[in-house]
């Protein structure tokens, strides 16, 4: 039982690459990530601002085929926080200008757009729409404040949507009376949330969703836990995230959290091991993916842990279908998101026999029909 424990510790650092959702495995969160990493990696800020301003490669650097399918260009917008985001928009050929139905893509949480969320970019261009697989702040080829890299946001995150929906908005070629948004893993979570918000997004899919506020909060599969537990988790956790916070600041560094666990023990649950395969191996590894790397900087947990991303589900009006997979070790992130949306506009799809990583890019699990049919449907 302890050893389990200690696993969903090492399997939040996994697949989150931060150290946060400690499960209760009796470790502070410095130690689960020397534990899970190795070893901690920490870059001066004078060091990280070297990844500014924007450098986009031009050369195809994705982990799935290019198609001839579609027009592909690198493009640049900023959100309200003056933070200048990348991406990659994938075009149908021989577009109707002010015609197109528009998609904006992200995820998964730690990944970059040369990743899942690109190919699921791609695919929906081959299908008829223009779409965008962007960076989110701090990530990838994106940029940050004052040279800050590898933090997450509920709140950043969630405008980093609302902003490609500015871009869309006002590019020639796109209807912005048609304008949806897809969230893969912990970016399904921050979709909701924009869908929330924006009402410009008159469709959402999210594909194997994570809610981020919730497991950073209260760790893996809190549902087995009792209210005082996770209580007591979570203070631990608090204070060892604002310890890591104070030598931050005084040594001028950002201590980094770790990504998926390499070497892979061999005893790692099977989800650990899906992880592993996708983001270090030469199926999904990315040298700009937080997850495949370095992770994120450990205190990038602090901004989830009281901000619930999800408390406004109810209020989305527009239409969302929520996507995951039968055997996935997260199905129960978008089973109890989907209990939160309200209206005959809401679809839940479960995929028989995928997993959560198979709904990154295995073309025979992915329901890119399905999407298809949705976002038709309702950015006519």
């Amino acid at each position: 039982m302890k050893k389990n424990k200690l696993w969903q510790g090492i399997a939040a650092l996994a697949v989150l690459g931060t150290a946060f959702a400690l499960g209760g495995n009796g470790l502070t969160a410095e130690a689960a990530a020397q534990q899970a990493a190795g070893m901690n990696v920490a870059k001066s800020v004078t060091q990280q601002k070297e990844a500014e301003p924007l450098h986009l490669t031009q050369e195809w650097d994705k982990t799935f085929p290019e198609s001839k399918e579609v027009n592909h260009r690198k493009v640049t917008f900023h959100n309200r926080y003056g933070i200048e985001l990348a991406a990659d928009l994938y075009e149908p050929k021989n577009a109707k200008k002010g015609s197109l139905a528009a998609i904006a893509v992200s995820g998964p949480f730690g990944a970059v757009k040369e990743q899942a969320s690109g190919l699921y970019a791609q695919e929906l261009a081959k299908r008829g729409f223009l779409t965008i697989a962007f960076d989110p702040s701090f990530t990838g080829e994106s940029g940050g404040v004052n040279g800050v890299r590898n933090v997450a946001s509920p709140d950043i995150n969630t405008e980093d949507f609302c902003a490609a929906v500015d871009f869309l908005s006002t590019e020639s070629d796109v209807n912005p009376e048609r304008i949806g948004i897809l969230g893969i893993c912990g970016w399904g979570g921050m979709a909701l949330n924009a869908a929330a918000i924006d009402t410009r997004i008159k469709a959402t899919v999210t594909s194997t969703m994570y809610d981020m506020s919730r497991v950073i909060a209260n760790g893996y599969f809190d549902y087995e836990k009792d209210a005082a537990t996770i209580a007591k988790e979570r203070m631990a956790n608090r204070k060892a995230l604002n310890a890591q916070r104070t030598e931050d600041y005084r040594t001028g560094t950002y201590q980094r959290a770790g990504g998926v666990v390499d070497p892979l023990p061999a005893d790692a649950p099977w989800f650990v091991k899906d992880y592993y395969a996708y983001y270090k191996t030469k199926r999904g590894y990315h040298l700009r993916s937080v997850n495949s790397n370095e992770g994120w900087n450990t205190t990038s947990a602090l901004s989830f842990m009281n901000m619930p991303l999800l408390s406004y589900a109810d209020e989305i009006e527009s239409p969302v279908l929520v996507i995951h997979g039968e055997k996935a070790h997260s199905r129960y992130f978008s089973e109890d998101a989907f209990k939160k949306l309200k209206g005959d506009n809401k679809e839940l799809l479960i995929v028989p026999g995928a997993n959560h990583t198979d709904l990154y890019d295995n073309m025979e699990k992915i329901p890119f029909d399905k999407i298809t049919a949705f976002f038709q449907r309702y950015l006519k």
